[in-house]
């Protein structure tokens, strides 16, 4: 799940194509919430607030929530690959990894979620963390089945 639309085409098509690529192995899907239309009057947590509220509205009982925050544990590619396998292996049945807007999550949100993941203590525009994400998860399914792709 992220907020807002990834509106630069080439990152939009690579996006899709680690999408469809991860999707190979195991049921991947896409949500995305809408931007929240801010005026000079909305202030950074207002909107937090707003795009929470939207995003807790998708969410399932048992969903497992992992939010990409810079705050979050940074794992290894195998370590990522690992955990999402044990998730699987838990009998979870949905792994629900959300990417925030500008500002981040409203608390509601981290209070809801079971853990956070960091990809970088860098900072990167939301359409590319999407990106880097999406081809971390199809490196993971290549990893749990010990295909070529990734390299020690």
């Amino acid at each position: 799940m992220m907020v807002g639309r990834t509106t630069t085409g080439y990152i939009r098509e690579a996006f899709d194509d680690y999408m469809r690529r991860a999707g190979r192995y195991m049921p991947v899907e896409t949500s995305v919430i809408p931007d929240v239309k801010a005026s000079r009057k909305t202030t950074p947590e207002q909107q937090k607030i707003a795009e929470g509220q939207e995003i807790l509205s998708r969410l399932k009982p048992d969903d497992r929530v992992i939010l990409l925050d810079e705050r979050g544990k940074q794992p290894t590619s195998r370590e990522l690959a690992s955990s999402i396998e044990n998730g699987a292996n838990a009998g979870l049945r949905n792994m629900v990894f959300i990417i925030g807007g500008p500002y981040g999550f409203s608390p509601d949100v981290y209070t809801r979620a079971n853990s956070l993941l960091s990809l970088s203590r860098m900072t990167f525009p939301h359409e590319l963390i999407r990106l880097f994400f999406a081809e971390q998860l199809y490196r993971a399914m290549t990893i749990q089945r010990g295909e070529p792709y990734h390299h020690d």
